[in-house]
């Protein structure tokens, strides 16, 4: 598959672990107030390729949460970042280790790492990460009508996407209808963050696999075009990855950060059930 791969910039950003932050309880759907743990910090306890259903929290962010303490600069550092790009420590007692970028989460402005379970452990918290940002302005050559952003060029081709006649077949876990897709409609660009699947309704939830979803898991969502941000548009056709856990808010529930979209339908997903990051992360094979 021919991309434009000579014409794409790499750019250093960074940013430090972002300790979490609490208000008091908050409402969930079902009218019950909670105190959950969710976004920031390191998570331990939960990483790509782990289910993000029923977790006893709420927006739950695998591995390191990344964030740059000035406005301006953390807005660059989750807009530049892509799936699937490497990730440096540059201070403290692991200093030198790398990982790579799993994912952006909007509203929260984080942009997620994943590191080896060994190295989270031994890390202080106070650590700055460096991020090769590699992979906006990704186009393939031969499919206009596929818009490509948020994913590294070196895991695009690590991933079993196949040409057709008129366009691509992508692997995916399941495929969800438009009418579950919830907060974050309205933005006007997905190059930064994600949008999220709604689980209030557990029949839907059953129905279209969702209680089965996971860190990292690619998906497929059914009219709605992301080429400037979410909405209906009946046959097309969007796909991204899972980049938090399920929510107890209402019109809340799993991430979705967009690597690619087509107003024509012209990605075809596949429904294969070992579509995770975590594999495909095993092929990459770094470029340049």
């Amino acid at each position: 598959m021919r991309i434009n791969r000579d014409k794409l910039v790499k750019i250093a950003v960074n940013g430090q672990v972002d300790h979490p932050r609490m208000k008091g309880f908050r409402v969930g759907y079902d009218g019950k107030g909670r105190m959950p743990i969710g976004t920031g910090g390191i998570t331990y306890s939960h990483a790509i390729g782990d289910s993000c259903m029923g977790l006893a929290g709420d927006h739950v962010e695998p591995g390191i949460s990344l964030a740059n303490p000035s406005n301006p600069e953390n807005h660059a550092l989750e807009t530049f970042a892509c799936v699937g790009n490497e990730a440096r420590i540059i201070n403290g007692p692991q200093k030198g280790k790398k990982g790579y970028v799993s994912g952006t989460h909007g509203g929260i402005d984080h942009t997620m790492i994943c590191f080896d379970k060994k190295i989270l452990e031994e890390m202080d918290g106070n650590e700055t990460i460096l991020v090769k940002a590699y992979g906006q302005g990704l186009k393939l050559m031969d499919h206009e009508d596929i818009y490509v952003m948020n994913i590294d060029p070196d895991l695009w081709e690590a991933i079993p996407i196949e040409e057709t006649e008129n366009g691509i077949t992508f692997p995916v876990v399941t495929i969800v209808p438009a009418f579950l897709m919830g907060s974050g409609l309205g933005s006007n660009t997905m190059m930064e963050g994600d949008y999220d699947i709604m689980t209030q309704d557990q029949e839907a939830n059953e129905t279209y696999g969702l209680n089965n979803l996971r860190f990292g898991d690619f998906v497929a969502i059914l009219d709605h075009d992301n080429e400037y941000g979410p909405h209906y548009l009946k046959g097309s056709i969007s796909v991204g990855v899972i980049v938090h856990s399920d929510s107890y808010t209402s019109g809340h529930g799993p991430g979705v950060c967009v690597i690619a979209t087509s107003k024509s339908g012209n990605i075809q997903p596949v429904i294969t059930e070992d579509a995770n990051l975590k594999n495909y992360m095993k092929h990459v094979k770094r470029k340049g």
